[in-house]
């Protein structure tokens, strides 16, 4: 037997269905949309939506992780002498200096070093002959920033060198400074700053010299000091990040950690330690080099300057080509065992030691590991699994374990804490996907919604239609919160260069970046970490074009609740919507409030470079708010309404009955 509510919701919902019928003219029946909100409450997660983080389309190497060098140990060109070089080129021709690569360097994990030799005297260009690196895509020089530069140098006689930022011709100087060296016979570390005396966001770095001989180079740095907290973090990308409020960072991948093949998968132990003695690798995957100097440890440190819980995914013995066998796994468990141990072990355990050594001598909040990605399918991946599982269980019995199976449809034949979901579809498609998890089993493990996207033509480079449909998406994740965990967007990144996948989050160059609609559309429910849940009952003639949800939220900063309602309006016709607040003392809301909208005149647009503000959430008060509302959705947009509380949520009941609306009926 139902509630008065009930009896209430029903009533309302028959007479809407009768006046749409009908076309009713009193004020009411010209509402073609009702949405009624009662007390029926349930808190969400904390952790419920968060970031996914991966090396791809250069989102750490050339993006979030500040260094200005590529390929700055030489390295990528393989261990093989002469090598490829590049991005470093000369500057001058190949009859005043000579360049190569050989195995001569003093760090015996990336053994190859650059051979510079000089062969004009007293003849050499004005200037001076060297060779230059352009960063990725040109490196961001400002006017009035340092930037620490670090680099390796031996030579059998005396150094004189001119080490600078110029334009991308090397034309215009926009720092410069000297060293003078008497004996670097052996190996030498030289530190310096460069304080930068004009603004150029196509920048290199110059090293130069007018002197005969030979000089080998190797590990050459270039950051500048103004990262995140110093822990290298580009500052723009970071505050991107942060300002999403994530709960959780989902990382290093993805695809990055298996690899194509297991020699080229993400293998954490060779992440960690001085950044000078990391060897890199080639992500074979999305096709370019890394020298991995955002490795475990700065993953880790991520985390923590976002205020988020990691999600550390570890290769399980898979890549896309290759599993290893479960008789052979064992060395792939106790890589994850000493993984684990360096985020959380004391600075006295082997691994935990390691990270105290590199500035952390607490332990990470490591709470989370996922085992392997997307491999569920692939061969000994149960077999494997269940090794891992047993091993991790045993020496850290509180860690949550997320297996690549699918649970929400079919009960996993294995034990886990949570299981991965993914989904990449048309527009259409992921928005019908809110009730994905209406039929899942309550009982067992929850979901982990780790990577979603609309994708394709709909999507483009970041559409309108794109984030509207994942709006929708993801009111479906929070009325089915009692068994969803976590979810996350993929990709987070992408620098303009190198689009491997489309469309992303964040967009980037070497100097400036904008949100897509997709990222800005994340905002309207960053808030919904830890809220609480009112159920909702939305009766429409198109309800298949709409999805509402109703929380109560705590602002962090005024510690005052705030009702908030969602609603997509994924057609393209304008919705009158009316709101009802069922069972809630009309004095405990405000009678004002905010709305908030996201949309645009054509459901295609993006927003660009040249337009970054083109799509964005915008800000208007409401008047007229309270416990009944009439408000309008605009085609193709996502609207949230905001109406400060007075009073906390326990006064909102689900047993009256809102006789006097019915009854203006």
């Amino acid at each position: 037997m139902g509630t008065r509510s009930d009896l209430g919701v029903l009533m309302l919902g028959l007479l809407v269905g009768f006046c749409l019928v009908f076309r009713c003219s009193a004020t009411l029946w010209d509402t073609n949309a009702l949405l009624v909100v009662n007390g029926s409450i349930r808190k969400m997660p904390e952790t419920l939506f968060g970031v996914f983080f991966e090396e791809i389309n250069h989102a750490g190497a050339g993006g979030l992780w500040a260094e200005l060098v590529s390929n700055r140990g030489f390295e990528s060109g393989g261990h093989h002498s002469p090598s490829i070089i590049d991005p470093w080129s000369i500057i001058g021709n190949d009859s005043l200096i000579k360049v190569s690569t050989e195995a001569s360097s003093c760090f015996k994990r990336n053994p190859m070093a650059l051979r510079m030799e000089v062969v004009c005297d007293g003849d050499c260009p004005l200037g001076g002959v060297g060779i230059y690196n352009p960063g990725y895509w040109g490196m961001n020089i400002e006017k009035g920033k340092t930037y620490n530069l670090v680099f390796y140098i031996r030579s059998l006689g005396s150094v004189n060198m001119s080490l600078s930022l110029t334009d991308s011709t090397g034309m215009q100087p926009l720092a410069t400074t000297n060293i003078i060296k008497n004996d670097v016979s052996n190996w030498t570390k030289i530190v310096t700053k460069l304080e930068a005396k004009g603004s150029n966001s196509n920048g290199r770095l110059e090293l130069k010299t007018d002197k005969k001989g030979v000089i080998w180079f190797d590990q050459v740095s270039l950051m500048p000091t103004d990262t995140y907290k110093g822990h290298g973090f580009r500052n723009d990308l970071f505050k991107m990040v942060a300002d999403m409020k994530p709960a959780f960072i989902r990382f290093p991948g993805g695809c990055f950690v298996e690899g194509e093949y297991l020699r080229n998968a993400f293998r954490w132990k060779e992440t960690v330690g001085a950044w000078e003695e990391r060897p890199g690798h080639f992500g074979d995957v999305w096709f370019y080099w890394t020298d991995d100097g955002l490795g475990h440890y700065e993953f880790f440190q991520l985390a923590e300057d976002l205020g988020a819980a990691p999600i550390w995914v570890f290769n399980n013995g898979i890549s896309h080509q290759e599993s290893v066998d479960p008789a052979i796994i064992m060395p792939f468990v106790q890589e994850a065992l000493d993984g684990i141990e360096f985020a959380r072990g004391d600075s006295n355990s082997t691994w935990g030691s390691v990270r105290a050594a590199m500035g952390h001598p607490d332990p990470f909040d490591l709470k989370y590991v996922a085992i392997g990605n997307e491999d569920c399918g692939k061969k000994y991946y149960r077999e494997n699994y269940l090794q891992f599982y047993a091993a991790i269980r045993k020496a850290y019995p509180d860690i949550k374990m997320i297996s690549n199976c699918d649970g929400s449809r079919v009960k996993l034949d294995h034990p886990a804490d949570m299981y991965d979901f993914h989904i990449y579809s048309d527009a259409r498609t992921v928005f019908s996907m809110a009730n994905t998890f209406d039929r899942t089993s309550r009982v067992g493990p929850k979901a982990f919604v780790s990577e979603y996207a609309v994708t394709g033509d709909d999507a483009g480079l970041g559409s309108l239609l794109a984030s509207l449909a994942e709006a929708g998406f993801l009111i479906g994740l929070e009325k089915n919160s009692d068994i969803v965990e976590m979810a996350s967007y993929a990709p987070l990144f992408v620098n303009t260069n190198d689009k491997r996948w489309k469309p992303d989050a964040i967009v980037f160059d070497s100097s400036q970046s904008y949100g897509t609609p997709s990222y800005w559309m994340q905002h309207f429910f960053k808030d919904s970490n830890g809220a609480t849940l009112l159920n909702s009952t939305l009766q429409a003639n198109a309800s298949n074009t709409l999805a509402a949800s109703a929380i109560v939220f705590q602002d962090p900063l005024s510690k005052k609740n705030n009702l908030r309602i969602k609603a997509v309006n994924f057609g393209s016709s304008t919705v009158s919507l009316k709101i009802l607040i069922d069972g809630l003392d009309p004095n405990l809301l405000d009678t004002s409030g905010t709305q908030t909208v996201l949309t645009s005149a054509n459901v295609k647009d993006e927003n660009s470079f040249a337009n970054p503000k083109k799509i964005i959430p915008v800000t208007s008060l409401v008047e007229k708010a309270g416990r009944n509302m009439d408000v309008v959705l605009l085609p193709h947009s996502l609207t949230c309404f905001d109406v400060l509380m007075k009073s906390g949520i326990a006064e909102i009941t689900s047993t009256t009955e809102d006789k006097s609306y019915i009854s203006s009926m």
